[in-house]
């Protein structure tokens, strides 16, 4: 699970950039899209992104992550992305395994 927190009024250009570019090369590098959410409440409603990838093991992600961030259709549309300052502020994760009784294993 990571958690973007972007800088003020960049959300929806973060949105923007999942949508047309980040998503497709998620799928390109392995990485198995599962949910994308933004929290109801301010102020993190304004500025917060939330959202979970999964992998079929940490190798896999590790690989996944290396082959996107090297990929130049990424770095591209990174840099565009950009132009008018950085989106994101902070970025934290947090690696979850699934209990015996989640409906998602």
């Amino acid at each position: 699970m990571r958690t973007y927190t972007t800088h003020s009024g960049k959300l929806d250009d973060l949105h923007d950039r999942f949508k047309n570019h980040t998503n497709s090369l998620f799928v390109k590098h392995g990485m198995h899209l599962i949910g994308y959410w933004t929290p109801t409440e301010m102020p993190k409603s304004e500025n917060t992104l939330i959202y979970i990838l999964s992998y079929p093991n940490p190798a896999a992600r590790k690989k996944s992550w290396e082959a996107f961030l090297a990929d130049p259709v990424w770095q591209d549309a990174f840099k565009n992305s950009i132009r008018n300052g950085r989106l994101v502020k902070e970025i934290s994760y947090t690696f979850l395994n699934a209990t015996e009784y989640s409906p998602i294993q």
